[in-house]
């Protein structure tokens, strides 16, 4: 198999690489952008539309420019570098990747061409309280009314739910509460009557919300995938985006693998340059065998993250999410113990590294609970 960037990916790379770098190598500037409202520079987002890069995995009949999963991984693992609040994940790759696959139904060809254009933020309310990484654990109502539908209930760690413009709300349309069938995906307008946000910073520096839904009355258009068949869409929006987050993690990996090196060799102590003690170079040697194991990964993650096979694709990224859980954990623990007291302190950039990685290894599920999924998995199989 073919690992190698082609010509066009290897300009996304450098072009990428160039715009995060000016916005995000002083680290001062990060957080200037996290005390604006929502936690981010609108004017920021609006340069990456120019850019191109929020309409990069959408078809050119929705404005965009096609691209896959590997342009996502590229993207994703500068982002990863430069620890960039805006939120490109929640948007672009998780709503993002929901939306294109079903870019045919009146919604989502409405609302793909306002991603693209940096014309409309989206989140994802999936999530509820006691639900934990279930997808079909879903007891937000949405009931019949007439040719409507009212959506009552609560979604929690809403991912840039504060600031967006629209989100998909996933809701029972039928059946139970953990129900694989009767899930169904409403794209709806933030600023429908019945709704309330509260906001919140996140540990890593990012921004979700608790959004709540009271009587919120939605005509049957704003359904995306097909009554009480939402699941399986929000599974593939899903996998595509712990894919992302996958290749995320390796970019901020890869950074702070290079910190602590670099820490290695200017830090004295008894006169000699710490990076000189035996112990320390085998340390940052293991970093840097995980980082490398992790980047494998995700490799793995973005070359399957486009199966049709839901079984196999589902497989691919629960294998990448353990590996990169491991390796985050490792990469981060060596790396505020090399740095000593000066890892811990909010002023130095290495800890927010680590805090985003530690956050990127509970989303969508931890190492243990794909695990547990791959070991179900070959239960089953063996079967």
């Amino acid at each position: 198999m073919d690992f190698d960037f082609s010509d066009d990916q290897l300009l996304l790379k450098e072009s990428v690489g160039k715009m995060f770098a000016a916005r995000y190598s002083d680290f001062e500037k990060r957080k200037a952008y996290q005390k604006l409202p929502n936690g981010y520079d609108r004017a920021v987002w609006s340069e990456y539309a120019e850019a191109g890069i929020l309409s990069l995995p959408f078809s050119e009949d929705h404005g965009g420019f096609g691209g896959g999963p590997v342009e996502t991984m590229i993207v994703m693992e500068q982002i990863g570098r430069s620890l960039a609040v805006e939120p490109y994940l929640a948007t672009v790759v998780l709503c993002g990747a929901i939306l294109k696959h079903c870019a045919a139904e009146p919604a989502a060809a409405e609302l793909i061409p306002k991603i693209a254009a940096g014309e409309a933020v989206v989140a994802l309310a999936q999530i509820e309280r006691g639900s934990r990484y279930d997808l079909n654990d879903v007891s937000l109502a949405a009931r019949k009314d007439g040719e409507d539908y009212i959506l009552e209930g609560e979604k929690s760690v809403v991912l840039g739910g504060a600031g967006a413009d629209f989100l998909i709300v996933s809701a029972r349309t039928g059946g139970n509460r953990r129900d694989a069938n009767g899930i169904s995906l409403f794209v709806v307008d933030a600023k429908t009557p019945g709704i309330s946000r509260r906001g919140y910073p996140t540990q890593d520096g990012q921004h979700a919300a608790e959004i709540s839904f009271a009587q919120v009355k939605l005509p049957a258009s704003t359904i995306i995938g097909g009554e009480g068949h939402g699941l399986a869409l929000l599974s593939r929006g899903v996998d595509e985006a712990i894919a992302g987050i996958c290749a995320e993690a390796v970019g901020a990996m890869d950074e702070l693998v290079k910190m602590t090196v670099e820490y290695l060799k200017t830090r004295k102590q008894f006169g000699v340059a710490i990076g000189s003690f035996q112990a320390l170079q085998h340390r940052s040697v293991d970093m840097l065998v995980m980082l490398e194991q992790a980047r494998s990964m995700a490799i793995y993650a973005a070359l399957s993250a486009g199966d049709d096979n839901a079984v196999t694709r589902g497989q691919a990224v629960s294998a990448a999410k353990v590996q990169i859980g491991r390796s985050a954990k490792f990469i981060g623990q060596q790396a505020t113990q090399l740095h000593g007291g000066i890892g811990m302190t909010m002023e130095y950039k290495g800890g927010h590294y680590f805090k985003r990685l530690t956050m990127i290894e509970q989303m969508f599920g931890e190492a243990d609970y794909h695990l547990r999924k791959l070991a179900h998995a070959g239960a089953s199989l063996a079967a």
